[in-house]
């Protein structure tokens, strides 16, 4: 089953992505951007990670995609807890032409909507490099995300550490972000 939002589908990785995804993961504007670890990767690498991810059923990883412009990135819900009910979400738009032309604001709420309608899951949670500014203005402004904390220091990038801010949302959260803006009614 894909997840459908309003201008991006989110299904499953396939193995033709993973050149693309590769060179995301090798970007190394992405890296700066992103909270985790960043290394240049082989295609060789690239594919051993796929092969290990499309068995995990504690970690979902979607690609998106769109008509016009295909794979165009990443939605993850990793740390799957069924007993608690909670997930860690992240995204990467790829291609950094399509940033800013609302694809990240609807991979979020599709995958929000996934989460807490189908999985039935009580809260997301995620993080994100306090200089990755885009990044939380659409968790925090656009998606109904809540800064609830920082980890001092935690990011070592261009030989300066950087907070890694925790963000969350609970479903009665999203719910009422729904109602408000309406959003899958518009």
């Amino acid at each position: 089953m894909n997840i459908q939002g309003k201008k991006v589908t989110l299904r499953a990785l396939e193995p033709g992505d993973m050149e693309e995804l590769r060179n995301y993961h090798n970007d190394p504007v992405i890296g700066n951007l992103v909270g985790g670890w960043s290394y240049p990767i082989s295609s060789y690498q690239q594919m051993q990670w796929y092969e290990r991810t499309i068995a995990d059923d504690k970690n979902h990883r979607f690609a998106i995609h769109t008509e016009e412009d295909g794979f165009i990135g990443i939605s993850t819900l990793t740390n799957i807890d069924v007993k608690n009910r909670s997930a860690h979400h992240g995204i990467i738009i790829g291609k950094k032409e399509l940033r800013g032309h609302g694809y990240g604001r609807d991979t979020v709420m599709a995958t929000m909507k996934f989460a807490f309608e189908e999985l039935q899951l009580n809260r997301l949670d995620g993080d994100i490099a306090e200089h990755n500014v885009p990044s939380f203005n659409l968790y925090t402004e656009k998606c109904g995300w809540i800064e609830e904390g920082r980890i001092r220091r935690h990011i070592y990038r261009n030989n300066r550490y950087y907070d890694r801010v925790i963000v969350g949302i609970l479903k009665e959260e999203y719910e009422e972000l729904c109602k408000k803006n309406n959003y899958w009614n518009s």
